[in-house]
């Protein structure tokens, strides 16, 4: 499986990104203390872990403390060693991401149009902490729809949720651009 990490950490000078290699973690501790010497003084660290176009996963520190993780999809663990590493330490889906549908789409009258964020049936199994993202402005109800739209990949989904965090996607998708090419 191909995949490409990108932590964003905001520090003392604001937010900077950076690639993070995950070749040979041994578990989900290695993977945090990787995202922890990206920027020993970051009071907040995010990981954009995306894998084969297909799956996403977000790993969040705050101040160094124990990673709060969430999981697009919970057969990422089962089909890759990289999945299983990142969660791992997850043992409940993270929310019924089919309550989060009935919610978008109640209310709208039958015959009339869906609101243009409506989901149909999705075929992913969320799994973690979908309020990872709340205090930066990122509800889980936001980040369950994201990542539920069909035909969405994870790369867009990570350049949504930089550009509401942090304004601009920019440096992620450069870093991603420069992934692929070497």
């Amino acid at each position: 499986m191909s995949y490409f990490a990108a932590a964003l950490v905001r520090g003392p000078s604001g937010w900077s990104a950076s690639d993070l290699a995950l070749t040979g973690a041994a578990d989900t501790e290695d993977i945090a203390d990787r995202l922890r010497d990206v920027d020993h003084d970051a009071d907040l660290s995010l990981l954009f872990v995306e894998s084969d176009d297909s799956y996403l996963v977000i790993m969040r520190l705050d101040e160094g403390e124990d990673p709060r993780v969430f999981g697009s999809d919970s057969i990422f663990a089962e089909e890759s060693r990289l999945g299983a590493l990142l969660l791992s330490d997850i043992e409940m889906p993270a929310i019924e991401i089919h309550s989060e549908i009935e919610s978008v789409t109640e209310g709208v009258e039958e015959g009339s149009a869906a609101p243009s964020h409506a989901l149909d049936e999705p075929e992913i199994d969320p799994i973690g902490d979908p309020d990872l993202l709340a205090d930066l402005g990122i509800s889980s109800h936001d980040l369950l729809v994201l990542c539920g739209r069909e035909g969405v990949h994870p790369s867009d989904v990570t350049h949504e949720l930089c550009e509401q965090i942090i304004g601009s996607a920019e440096v992620v998708d450069e870093l991603r651009e420069h992934a692929v090419r070497h």
